[in-house]
């Protein structure tokens, strides 16, 4: 393993396994294969737990991770990965046109990366789950699109991550009632206030 690679991942893994008890939880409420993560960095914890994984990301140090390839399989295994994990990498713009199957994907990841629901969705299959937590207001963004619908929350507590199907109406409540819109949320460029404010959400795509 190149030092660079082992470097960029424990830099990332600051709170050693967060990501990998987080995407743990999301596993075990859903059935997801095919994973796309956008804005990804070198977050490689996804293929940790989920079979197929495609990364995007735009920054320069990416390909550098990704391309070293035999690390990026060793890091996966330490953590009981699988032992050839497919492992996909795209250094791209995720806003830019991709070059990646419509409906393909079972999970879509969003975290801390910007509107990726609006650029991304059409690569998630009809009955998929977006991943996205309220950082730069992709969840907001979900919460108004037609495509999808609420189908839990992620609570995190004590470093410990689960799923909540429960009451979900008492979600995506505006603690100051206003029109939310693409323009709104564009120009704000953050995510909502709301009454209940969960890790994440998992929208499922329903059209």
């Amino acid at each position: 393993m190149r030092r660079e690679t082992e470097a960029l991942w424990a830099k990332h893994d600051q709170h050693e396994g967060d990501r990998w008890r987080l995407f743990g939880a999301v596993a075990g409420a859903i059935e997801a294969t095919t994973v796309l993560y956008p804005g990804s960095y070198v977050d490689i914890a996804p293929s940790f737990i989920f079979d197929s994984v495609t990364y995007v990301e735009i920054d320069k140090r990416a390909p550098r991770f990704f391309g070293d390839e035999d690390g990026v399989r060793e890091i996966v295994r330490r953590h009981d990965g699988p032992i050839d994990p497919d492992v996909r990498f795209i250094h791209a713009d995720y806003t830019s046109e991709l070059d990646l199957a419509t409906e393909h994907f079972d999970l879509l990841i969003s975290l801390y990366a910007g509107f990726v629901s609006e650029h991304c969705t059409k690569h998630l299959r009809i009955g998929g789950t977006l991943l996205v937590n309220p950082s730069h207001g992709d969840a907001a963004m979900a919460s108004i699109d037609s495509r999808y619908e609420l189908g839990g929350v992620v609570v995190a507590r004590d470093g410990k991550y689960r799923v909540d199907n429960s009451e979900l109406d008492n979600y995506l409540v505006a603690k100051r009632p206003h029109t939310i819109t693409i323009d709104s949320l564009h120009e704000s460029g953050r995510g909502v206030a709301y009454t209940r404010s969960p890790f994440a959400y998992l929208f499922t795509r329903v059209a």
